[in-house]
């Protein structure tokens, strides 16, 4: 598939313009600039035809601070993977030296470039984006990526550069299975294997606690940026990863703060959009800081897996550090202590797996496919009503009834899976006492299993005639 590249300065539009060509709201969009920071990746299709559109941060040439120096690096890979090159500018504002520099570095690049002149909202601006053909690119086209004008002039000639790109017959290097990269793969969209259908794992948790470093030693890719710098990541990366004829989509998500701690609208809508990518997948990683231990924030973070119903694995990161504290050789911490103490703070994810690592050295992080394979199947798990009566006959219900308690089961059937739902028809109208569901819930969990995932149960009455 053709891969499209929209680069340009800091709070030009090009997060509208991708949003637009993908026809979704998948990177977030705000006045202040610098949101944007990974590259993000979406689908165009125009007269049936479809279009990698790769989405970059704002590139300053020859910024030294840490988080541009990173975008600039992030953004040079999605030029490098690019057949075509789109350079944005605001068509409101004066020719910028950024804006000449970065021109001349896309021409250097021998690709084709093409000049989207951005916020030309009305026909009375379009003469001013001819002002823009000084920076020396043959293709400009004015477009308003706010209400869509233009941008089907935009798309058609990308198509035809495209096209034209590949029957001048140059063709890619081919590289040997070995060195292909996790990205490349990624982009050629190979068909997926026939053993299963595609997981979607989120990396969920506070600011800081290594969720960007564990999707790239995940992935063996530098394709999330990783800094000291609280909230470094704000739009959700995601990569896909195949591996023992599985394929896992792994979804990095910004650190999900408390809301009094959340003032910037950046910072506010990267915390809504983990939210609704957590709700999107179908496990979820929360991760924790062994050096912090678990804490109330921790938990909350863990309740918006556990309400959604997604399935859930307790990753507790840089276990290494806290390892590294004593010089006698002996463990710092003890791992059956720790989880002790992280089963107590998270009652309501006694069903979750633990698993201790460190992101940054790699150790144990291969546990995680497994461990997440296995929690993927529990949650597609379903068990037979023939299976469900006979459990049903075997369950000792005395021992979860309080004296008067009159409800009784009659019947119990599964009703779908991911998570998985039961019904319990009873011989009366109600829902089940909270001890009463939680008894049957384990007893449920005791005998079919469903690790790592939320168990649903409702409640039926008899009706009355």
């Amino acid at each position: 598939m053709p891969v499209l590249a929209i680069v340009g300065r800091p709070n030009v539009g090009k997060s509208t313009l991708f949003n637009r060509l993908i026809g979704s709201r998948r990177s977030i969009v705000g006045d202040e600039p610098g949101i944007t920071r990974d590259r993000l990746y979406g689908k165009a299709r125009w007269n049936g035809r479809e279009v990698e559109v790769v989405d970059t941060g704002g590139i300053i040439p020859d910024d030294k601070e840490l988080i541009p120096a990173e975008i600039y690096r992030q953004a040079r890979v999605a030029l490098e993977q690019a057949d075509v090159i789109a350079m944005v500018v605001d068509g409101r504002t004066e020719l910028a030296s950024p804006d000449i520099e970065l021109a001349r570095l896309l021409i250097r690049s021998g690709k084709p470039v093409m000049l989207a002149v951005n916020k030309i909202d009305s026909p009375k601006l379009e003469a001013g984006a001819e002002e823009f053909r000084r920076l020396g690119i043959k293709n400009v086209f004015p477009v308003s990526a706010e209400h869509g004008n233009g941008v089907g002039e935009f798309l058609d000639a990308a198509l035809e550069l495209m096209r034209s790109s590949s029957d001048s017959g140059e063709q890619p290097v081919a590289q040997p299975p070995s060195v292909v990269s996790r990205e490349d793969e990624a982009q050629e969209e190979a068909p997926l294997p026939q053993t299963g259908a595609e997981t979607k794992i989120a990396i969920i948790g506070r600011p800081n606690v290594g969720k960007s470093t564990l999707l790239n030693q995940l992935t063996g890719t530098s394709r999330a940026i990783v800094s000291p710098i609280a909230g470094t990541t704000r739009d959700a990366v995601d990569e896909l990863v195949e591996r023992d004829e599985q394929c896992y989509r792994f979804i990095d998500t910004a650190g999900i703060r408390r809301k009094g701690k959340t003032k910037l609208m950046a910072e506010k809508l990267s915390v809504v959009m983990a939210r609704k990518h957590l709700e999107a997948a179908d496990v979820a990683l929360l991760v924790i800081d062994a050096t912090e231990g678990v804490t109330g924030l921790d938990a909350t973070i863990g309740g918006y897996a556990h309400e959604s119903g997604r399935s859930v694995v307790i990753v507790v990161n840089k276990w290494d550090l806290v390892g590294a504290k004593r010089q006698d050789g002996k463990p710092a911490a003890d791992q059956a202590l720790f989880e002790k103490q992280l089963r107590s703070v998270l009652k309501y994810l006694s069903y979750a797996p633990v698993l201790f690592i460190s992101a940054t050295s790699g150790k144990n992080v291969d546990r995680v496919f497994s461990t997440v394979q296995r929690v993927a199947q529990e949650r597609r798990k379903r068990v037979t009503t023939g299976e469900m009566n006979r459990f049903l006959k075997a369950v000792d219900f005395e021992r979860a009834s309080s004296p008067g308690y009159k409800m009784r089961i009659q019947y119990l059937t599964q009703v779908s899976v991911s998570p998985p739902t039961f019904v319990a028809f009873t011989n009366r109208a109600g829902k089940l006492h909270f001890s009463y569901q939680r008894f049957l819930e384990n007893q449920i969990r005791r005998a079919f299993g469903f690790e790592g995932t939320p168990i649903w149960i409702k409640a039926r009455g008899k009706e009355k005639k």
